[in-house]
């Protein structure tokens, strides 16, 4: 095993990116089913449903920045990483299973109310996932040097968490949630538990290369969050909000309403799939030989551009399901990037010894920004064509694009890719 892991093989990067992979499917699991239960299972009015969401990027603020803290200088079970990973895996794979038994658990504890219990189970389950995330993505950065292999083990970390990513997506369309929550909890807890026997983790953080590249470099850090803020804002907004644009200008609203439900589901659980095949292909096949020969800054603002002009597509063209798929691959090549790409670039601007520190205040640029797409819904119930969302994302992509620009490549991946640019 430590042989392996000294040769960085494709074997060791898909190890180290499992544990990844169980929390990406475990949030998976929220997006396809979470509202589908608290509506259809237990009835819940929208407004509870929201609240019950809430907890989500809340408990994102509060665990990755405290779990990276904490990560960062403890050592026990034989690791930094490997304790947080197993209990957060462990838990998350619990809520999971709990997730179609919240009826079971209120009349177990007594409580009368199911919006408290879903809010119970929903805020653990965001809190495991949060407990497990930041320490995965350290993880791979402690145990892989700085440059083209670091790239490489976050770009094969996408490739595999998207590639269940969309299993998850496609369970959930042609079979049902129940078997997708069935199949998460083994997932979850396997990927979780077992990976965590064949990766040993250094005692001692150690740096690579000259002694300035554990300095933190925080004008640099300021820029690439709100970079990367900007381009979860139109993310975001989507994950949330298509299903206004898919009911006004893709299905057909004179069918039963059981039908248009069906039918509306059906699109966006085939436009998430379709997005997350090009997101997981890319990462590892063409992201990273991209990165190694133009950087990967520069790798990150083409594939950010690309996802802005799909998204103002998809507001003036995408009005039938061929189009709108046809266009979310074209969202997917961005969508593979702003999962990989950033983790890689910001761990090379930061002081190694505090990466899951740095890691959890690296997902505030996701989680507020997940916050602020609320007000996303005010625009559109104030706006008679909701292709204005597709307007906001769109934009919101290309100021990313923007400021992207002004983020630096880091010494060592630029001579990486003068060098192979001379070779070839």
């Amino acid at each position: 095993m430590l042989d392996m892991q000294k040769r960085l093989s494709n074997s060791f990067n898909a190890i180290i990116s499992l544990p990844s992979t169980a929390m990406g499917f475990a949030l998976c699991i929220q997006i396809s089913a979470l509202s589908w239960l608290l509506s259809t299972k237990y009835h819940l009015d929208i407004h509870e449903i929201g609240i019950v969401w809430a907890a989500g990027p809340l408990a994102g603020i509060i665990g990755q920045v405290l779990i990276g803290f904490i990560s960062d200088g403890a050592w026990f079970w034989g690791g930094r990483r490997r304790p947080f990973i197993l209990i957060g895996g462990t838990l998350a794979a619990l809520m999971v299973f709990l997730l179609p038994r919240i009826d079971v658990v209120a009349g177990v504890l007594g409580i009368g109310n199911l919006l408290v219990v879903a809010v119970i189970v929903a805020l653990t389950l965001d809190l495991s996932i949060n407990i497990g995330f930041n320490p995965t993505r350290a993880l791979i950065a402690d145990v892989t040097p700085d440059g083209e292999a670091r790239t490489r083990g976050f770009t094969w970390m996408q490739t595999i968490s998207g590639f269940w990513g969309v299993m998850a997506y496609l369970i959930g369309a042609f079979i049902d949630n129940y078997a997708l929550i069935s199949a998460g909890v083994v997932i979850v807890f396997a990927f979780s538990v077992v990976p965590m026997f064949f990766v040993t983790e250094p005692r001692e953080l150690k740096v690579q290369g000259a002694a300035a590249a554990t300095r933190t470099e925080w004008g640099q850090l300021w820029r690439i969050y709100f970079a990367h803020g900007f381009s979860w804002i139109g993310v975001q907004s989507m994950f949330v909000y298509i299903i206004a644009f898919i009911q006004q200008h893709i299905v057909d609203g004179r069918t039963s309403p059981e039908s248009f439900a069906s039918q509306s589901g059906h699109v966006i659980a085939i436009s998430f799939a379709v997005m997350n095949v090009v997101g997981f292909v890319l990462p590892a096949l063409v992201l990273a030989p991209l990165a190694s020969r133009i950087g990967r800054v520069k790798t990150q603002v083409g594939c950010i551009a690309i996802m802005a002009c799909a998204y103002f597509a998809i507001a003036y063209a995408g009005y039938s399901t061929h189009r709108l798929y046809a266009l979310m691959a074209v969202v997917g090549i961005g969508w593979s990037a702003i999962v990989s790409l950033p983790f890689a670039i910001m761990s090379e601007k930061v002081d190694k010894s505090r990466m899951g520190f740095f890691m959890g205040i690296f997902n505030l640029s996701v989680v507020i920004p997940q916050l602020l797409s609320t007000g996303v819904g005010y625009v559109l119930k104030s706006t008679e064509n909701s292709n204005i969302l597709f307007i906001i994302c769109g934009s919101c992509l290309a100021i990313s694009a923007v400021l992207w620009c002004l983020v630096s490549e880091t010494k060592t991946v630029a001579v990486q890719a003068s060098a192979m640019a001379t070779a070839h």
